[in-house]
């Protein structure tokens, strides 16, 4: 038994450091992305100029529902 104790005391030190190693890298920061940059923003081609004009039914709706 104590021998058995013996050879398994390397095994159980090594999966503890390695399970420390896990561990705080779990809990520290995470790094930015490497393609983030401070103030930069992707935006959709086209915006307002691609956006199209609300129908005549829609307009109608909208111009009852504030009148009442």
């Amino acid at each position: 038994m104590l021998m058995l104790a013996i050879l398994l005391l390397p095994g159980l030190s090594l999966l503890l450091i390695v399970m420390s190693r896990i561990e705080d890298k779990l809990h520290e920061a995470p790094r930015p992305a490497r393609h983030a940059r401070p103030g930069h923003l992707r935006l959709l081609r086209g915006g307002a100029a691609a956006a199209t004009p609300a129908s005549e039914t829609d307009q109608r709706s909208a111009a009852r529902s504030t009148a009442a």
